[in-house]
């Protein structure tokens, strides 16, 4: 039992899903004031073993009164790239260090109107730039099941805070698997969604073409009904879709017997952690006792995804970075960090005259022929199932001093990035030394109503989340 306002006694609540966290408010058997005032304190006290948050909030900034709104009491929250009115946004770089935004994201608009309370903005690699959220200028997040070992990145603090049950649910961002790895790696749930789905105005930009915005949680349920809210047409993004709403809970039922499933044989090499690939075809095995076929495929353009995306993703980078030239927002220049400079000086070179054919377009053609893998594929398969990274969490420092071996913890990603296709990273065991393996479900453009139906099934037959409350455990 823990108190809440007034004094009064209210039930634990560690560990609710939104649905059970909401039927409590609408019974008023807790009210959002008290739920708040208790993620802020785990906030708090989870943020000094491991270094979660860059801000979090002292008080609730709305009272919410109408219990109908689909998020009505909720704490959540957000990795510190989203422009959050009269709060900070860092980027978690000392750059932005005192900026202040003067309007709202629009994910994050749409969150409170929806009735969800904001606890605090999560840690990051600054910019979204790493793997593991060292290249933070603030802090190093820690990995909840060993503090020994790094929470995944760009959006580590974001699956940080969802893994101790800090927060219900965040908003991460995912440019080359900034949501998946962390998610991976802290043992919960996370989704890359379609490019255009979720509106990216108000997010700090790190490569245009790539970005996107999607949830972290610990249900596929929750990650649903978040996707409702934020998912849809805004006109403030020029790409963001024409269509103005999505419907994701009422399909999590459905049967995938028959389903086809493929499995790319580039992503199970033999450079694939032995754990990882166990626990990846264990969960394969599952779906076929749900009555999917399984079947072998190829994405041959794989070995190219690495240099493409650093190739893409440098060029756009050191375009974005560029505003920021100490007159606008505040610090200048020098206040980049180490990671920050690396990819502004090989995205400048990218583009520079007589380069700009050799790598910048050939690599836009490569993106083209990567696309169309994923194409061919869906006429053969209805989803792809594969790892989310090759290795499961890695040491605090093991890879920091060598910037070739922290890009490619993303070389199972960054494709999806690159094609503009959704996955969901969701946990399917652990390894030999208690640390979380990931899978992923690769789709089709905006199916992602299909990657949530075939997760929740595994979610269901498997019971994941029972091997996630076993991990925080101590968090309770």
């Amino acid at each position: 039992m823990v108190q809440g306002e007034g004094c009064k006694t209210i039930m634990n609540i560690f560990g609710t899903s939104i649905t059970q966290l909401r039927e409590l408010i609408k019974q008023k058997k807790v009210s959002p004031a008290e739920v708040w005032e208790y993620f802020a304190k785990r906030s708090k006290l989870n943020d000094e073993k491991l270094g979660i948050f860059i801000t979090r909030l002292n008080t609730p900034l709305q009272k919410v009164d109408n219990l109908e709104l689909p998020l009505a009491g909720i704490p959540f929250s957000m990795k510190d790239t989203y422009n959050t009115k009269d709060i900070r946004t860092t980027a978690a770089s000392k750059v932005l260090e005192n900026y202040i935004p003067q309007y709202n994201a629009t994910v994050y608009q749409r969150l409170i109107n929806a009735g969800a309370m904001l606890v605090g903005k999560t840690n990051c690699d600054a910019w979204g730039h790493g793997s593991s959220t060292e290249n933070s200028d603030y802090k190093i997040t820690k990995n909840p099941w060993n503090t020994e070992y790094v929470a995944g990145g760009s959006s580590g603090g974001s699956a940080a805070a969802v893994a101790t049950n800090s927060t219900v649910f965040d908003i991460g961002e995912d440019t080359g698997g900034s949501i998946r790895l962390p998610a991976a790696f802290c043992g919960i749930i996370g989704l890359k969604v379609t490019y255009g789905l979720v509106s990216r105005y108000g997010c700090v930009a790190y490569a245009s073409s790539l970005d996107t915005v999607g949830p972290m949680a610990t249900t596929v349920e929750d990650v649903a009904i978040v996707l409702e809210v934020i998912a849809g047409n805004d006109t403030y993004d020029g790409t963001s879709t024409s269509i103005k709403s999505f419907e994701y809970k009422k399909t999590l039922n459905d049967s995938i017997e028959g389903l086809t499933i493929g499995v790319p044989k580039e992503y199970m090499t033999d450079g694939i952690d032995a754990d990882v690939r166990s626990r990846v075809e264990e969960s394969i095995d599952v779906y076929r006792k749900l009555g999917a076929t399984i079947k072998e495929i190829s994405l041959p353009h794989t070995k190219y995804a690495i240099s493409t995306y650093y190739l893409l993703a440098t060029s756009e980078t050191s375009s974005n970075l560029a505003r920021y030239d100490g007159i606008r927002y505040g610090y200048n220049r020098a206040a980049f960090g180490p990671e920050a400079m690396r990819r502004i000086m090989l995205g400048s070179y990218t583009l520079s005259a007589g380069y700009y054919d050799q790598y910048y377009k050939k690599a836009l053609k490569v993106r083209t022929k990567i696309h169309e893998d994923f194409e061919q594929a869906f006429k053969e398969v209805d989803v792809i199932a594969a790892p989310v990274s090759p290795t499961p969490a890695f040491k605090i420092g093991e890879k920091a001093s060598d910037p070739l071996q922290m890009y490619l913890s993303d070389v199972l990603t960054v494709s999806i990035n690159i094609a503009g296709i959704p996955s969901l990273s969701i946990p399917v065991g652990l390894t030999s030394n208690n640390l979380p393996v990931g899978m992923q479900l690769i789709g089709n453009h905006f199916e992602e109503a299909k990657l949530l139906n075939i997760a929740h099934q595994f979610e269901q037959e498997t019971h994941f989340f029972d091997v996630i409350e076993k991990g925080r455990k101590k968090y309770e």
